[in-house]
């Protein structure tokens, strides 16, 4: 059996070579690990508290009490008028006598929902019926289904909001003295 210079045989030697891991099987363990922790991230999302419905909601009870605050001190009157995938905010005009888009406020565009995100419109109790988006609305002759008076008052609703195929969804509710309170209901 050949030995080495060092007295040690090749066979040993290429044993010990062989007992390590090489570069390409390292990253390969790290490409399986990342893909599984993404996996894990993806499924934890959609069997968990859905953080895209929570910020719509947040938006829409921010946007509610900043609209009521400007109710009061500019002594107007909003409106919303809702879709089951957004909303839109009106003003109403005293002289015309009429609710009409406001003008140049970019806060106060219309709003559409994220995909596959959805709301349902509850006032006294009851579900109204929402158009299915923005263009099956008629903005001329607009009636919104909730309104921000400049005395402070506020049609009392309550909004659900949900993301289609998970069971879990925000519950937004405006009391008559414009308090807005959000509820997370039925995720695990």
């Amino acid at each position: 059996m050949p030995t080495s210079g060092t007295g040690n045989s090749r066979r040993r030697a290429a044993r010990v070579a062989s007992a390590g891991f090489t570069l390409l099987e390292l990253l390969i363990v790290v490409a399986i690990i990342g893909l599984l922790a993404q996996a894990v991230a993806l499924s934890w999302r959609a069997l968990g508290n859905d953080r895209e419905v929570e910020q719509e909601t947040g938006r829409l009870s921010s946007m509610i009490d900043l609209l009521r605050e400007e109710a009061l001190m500019q002594t107007r009157d909003y409106g919303i008028m809702f879709t089951e995938t957004g909303y839109r905010f009106y003003v109403f005009d005293y002289q015309q006598l009429e609710w009409a888009l406001p003008q140049g406020d970019r806060l106060l565009e219309a709003h559409a929902l994220p995909r596959l995100l959805s709301m349902t419109l509850m006032l006294d109790g009851r579900e109204v019926p929402l158009d299915p988006d923005f263009e099956s609305q008629d903005v001329e002759n607009a009636e919104p289904q909730v309104m921000l008076l400049s005395s402070g008052e506020v049609t009392p609703f309550t909004i659900e909001m949900t993301r289609a195929g998970i069971a879990g969804r925000f519950e937004l509710t405006a009391e008559l003295d414009g308090k807005v309170t959000v509820l997370q209901k039925e995720y695990d």
